[in-house]
C-alpha cells in the first residue's frame, strides 16, 4: 500500500469545520497520483507513451468527516488489472488510526493518439504491486436515473473545471452535483459514472431527481447526452 501523512486544512472544510467529500476524493485522487509518480510510471511517462488514465467509475463511502486540523493518512493500492482496466482502492484513516472514508475505482487506459481504450502492457502493470481489495458491498450495477428529474441552468465549462489532460477533473463533476442538493445535506455514500470528457467551452446541462434517501444528478450535454452521473445518499 502507498501512504502518506497529511493534516485537514482549513481550505478543505465547511462551516462547521469538517472536510467536505470534495476533499476527501482530492485527497484519493492525489494518493494515486504520488503513487504513480513515485513509481516512475506518473505523468511524464504517460505522456511518452501517448496513454492516459481515465476514470470511468468512483465509489466512496465516508463514515465520518475528519475536523479542520486532523492528522490523517491517506492510502491507495490496486487489486485487479484487466486487459485494459485496472481497479483501486483508497482509505483515510482519522487520528486515531480508524478508517474514515473508503473508496473504490475503475480506471481506463486511454491511447492518447487514437482516444480509444488500449492494452495495459507489463511494463506499466508490473510497477505496481497487487494487494487483496476493499469488500465494498454487494454490486449496484449501473446508476438508474428516475423517472421524473428536474432540468437546471446550463453553464459552461470554465479554466478552472481542467485537470492536466485538458478535460474537466472528475472532481470537479462531483462538486457540480453536490451543488444541487438541499443544504445541510449529509452525505454518507457517493458514486459517479463518467460516461465522456467534457471540455473547455462545453456546456452542462444539469438534470436532478429524487429516489427515497437517494439524489441522482446527470451533467449531460445540450442534447442530453451525459457526461457524468453522480449518486448521492
Amino acid at each position: 500500500m502507498y501512504e502518506y501523512d497529511s493534516r485537514v486544512r482549513l481550505s478543505e472544510v465547511d462551516q462547521h469545520q469538517r472536510m467536505t467529500l470534495n476533499a476527501v476524493l482530492n485527497y484519493f485522487q492525489d494518493c494515486s497520483s504520488f503513487h504513480s509518480e513515485d513509481l516512475g510510471v506518473g505523468i511524464e511517462y504517460l505522456n511518452e507513451h501517448n496513454r492516459m488514465w481515465v476514470l470511468r467509475s468512483w465509489k466512496i463511502v465516508v463514515d465520518r468527516y475528519p475536523y479542520m486540523g486532523e492528522q490523517i493518512k491517506v492510502g491507495t493500492w490496486p487489486y485487479e488489472f484487466g486487459r485494459m482496466t485496472g481497479r483501486r482502492n483508497f482509505r483515510l484513516l482519522d487520528n486515531q488510526g480508524k478508517m474514515a472514508a473508503y473508496a473504490d475505482s475503475e480506471w481506463v487506459l486511454m491511447d492518447t493518439e487514437r482516444m480509444r481504450p488500449t492494452k495495459i502492457e507489463e511494463s506499466l502493470s508490473g510497477a505496481y504491486t497487487l494487494e487483496p481489495g476493499l469488500d465494498m458491498g454487494s454490486e449496484e450495477g449501473k446508476i438508474s436515473l428516475p423517472e421524473q428529474m428536474e432540468s437546471r441552468d446550463a453553464f459552461e465549462v470554465h479554466e478552472y473545471h481542467l485537470d492536466v489532460n485538458r478535460h474537466v477533473n472528475n472532481g470537479q463533476y462531483v462538486q457540480m452535483a453536490a451543488d444541487y442538493l438541499p443544504e445541510e445535506t449529509k452525505i454518507h455514500e457517493m458514486r459517479a459514472e463518467y460516461k465522456r470528457s467534457a471540455v473547455l467551452g462545453n456546456q452542462i446541462c444539469p438534470l436532478i431527481g429524487k429516489r427515497e434517501n437517494t439524489w441522482i444528478v446527470s451533467l449531460n450535454d445540450e442534447n442530453g447526452m451525459p457526461y457524468a452521473v453522480i449518486e448521492f445518499k
